[in-house]
């Protein structure tokens, strides 16, 4: 976990997995690095909010795996859902329901599956592109802990890969490109981006 800044009430907090995906930011926003996968991401932003004061809202910057065919470019995410934890066994066997699919947008939006496994194979791609569009390893634990502190979230993803054989080469390859666009994209997006 990094943070860089000072976070305020009447500014937000950008929030992203590692270094490569930030070294195009030029802002002076507070910037938090969580690492990768939902632990560190929900650690990460559960010790930042709780320590205070929270941020205007919660910008999550990242690039993903896109799951379906003809997936490019950036995307404001409008649910996410885990498509790591087995819900349904869980709810058979408690009768409560763990981790269902959150809301992230008013606005629609593409379906984020977040879980702990870089999706690298034909299989598991097909799999999971019955549920959603896009896959990233960080931002279903954002949003609960961004839900559970009442801090508004917006995830923006950027496809660097097709989620299927060669996608940890394809992120490799592609990260700096995707850093970039994300930057840009904050930069046009973001209105205190630039204050």
């Amino acid at each position: 976990m990094e943070l860089s800044g000072h976070i305020a009430t009447d500014r937000p907090l950008l929030v992203l997995a590692v270094k490569e995906e930030a070294q195009f930011l030029d802002t002076d926003l507070p910037v938090l690095l969580t690492g990768m996968g939902k632990v560190n991401a929900a650690g990460a932003l559960a010790a930042v909010l709780g320590r205070g004061p929270h941020p205007s809202r919660i910008v999550n910057l990242g690039t993903a795996g896109a799951l379906r065919p003809g997936w490019t470019g950036t995307h404001v995410i409008g649910s996410v859902l885990q498509h790591d934890l087995d819900s349904d066994v869980l709810a058979a066997l408690t009768g409560e329901v763990y981790g269902p699919p959150l809301d992230v947008s008013d606005q629609g939006g593409p379906t984020l599956a977040t879980g702990d496994s870089f999706i690298a194979d034909e299989e598991a791609r097909a799999r999971l592109a019955l549920r959603a569009h896009l896959v990233d390893m960080e931002g279903y634990a954002l949003a609960s802990v961004a839900q559970r502190a009442g801090v508004p979230l917006r995830i923006v993803k950027h496809v660097s890969d097709e989620a299927g054989e060669g996608a940890a080469r394809t992120w490799r390859e592609s990260v700096a490109d995707c850093a970039r666009v994300l930057a840009a994209w904050a930069e046009a997006n973001i209105p205190e981006y630039t204050a």
